[in-house]
């Protein structure tokens, strides 16, 4: 997986569809789309880079806000890791080194079906970055995004997360 799509729950097959349709059009013929176990969530698996995705779908809501009727949020993950946590402290690990020294950061975690503790999670991760923490003026958000046995994580800037509802209401303001 590194695209995870949220939707209304019990609307999970046509947003599946609507994803399906905008992938296409950029140029993934056959993406893997999977509805979760977990109301609401889709995962996805692109040929194409999901932060392009992701700016390519901020574009589409731009030109034409109300094309994307049934996806919500649209969250790209650099990798994909077994829901331990060792492992997302070493999946985060990797992908840290796109910080600048000065750089801010936060640590946002999803938990869908696990009993991790957050705490434990957040604190496995903050151990290994030695940038200061911010939690409202941020320049990097550490994704943890727990689906049962499988973690995505990524570290993005807060623009890389699209929220098409928050888009569509700055579009009306």
């Amino acid at each position: 997986m590194n695209l995870i799509v949220t939707c209304n729950r019990h609307l999970e097959e046509e947003a599946s569809n609507e994803i399906l349709k905008i992938l296409y059009n950029l140029g993934d013929i056959s993406p893997m789309i999977e509805i979760s176990s977990f109301s609401g969530i889709i995962t996805i698996t692109t040929i194409l880079d999901p932060l392009a995705v992701v700016n390519e779908i901020k574009k589409k809501i731009l030109d034409e806000p109300w094309c994307i009727r049934f996806c919500r949020r649209f969250i790209p993950i650099q990798e994909t890791t077994k829901t331990t946590i060792e492992s997302i402290a070493s999946s985060v690990q990797n992908h840290i080194n796109i910080m600048n020294p000065n750089d801010t950061y936060r640590i946002t975690i999803e938990k869908r079906g696990s009993d991790l503790s957050s705490k434990e999670v957040i604190d496995s991760i903050a151990k290994n970055i030695q940038n200061k923490v911010s939690l409202e003026k941020f320049d990097w958000n550490v994704i943890v995004e727990i689906l049962g046995g499988t973690t995505g994580t990524s570290v993005l800037k807060e623009n890389d997360i699209v929220s098409t509802l928050k888009m569509k209401r700055d579009l009306t303001e």
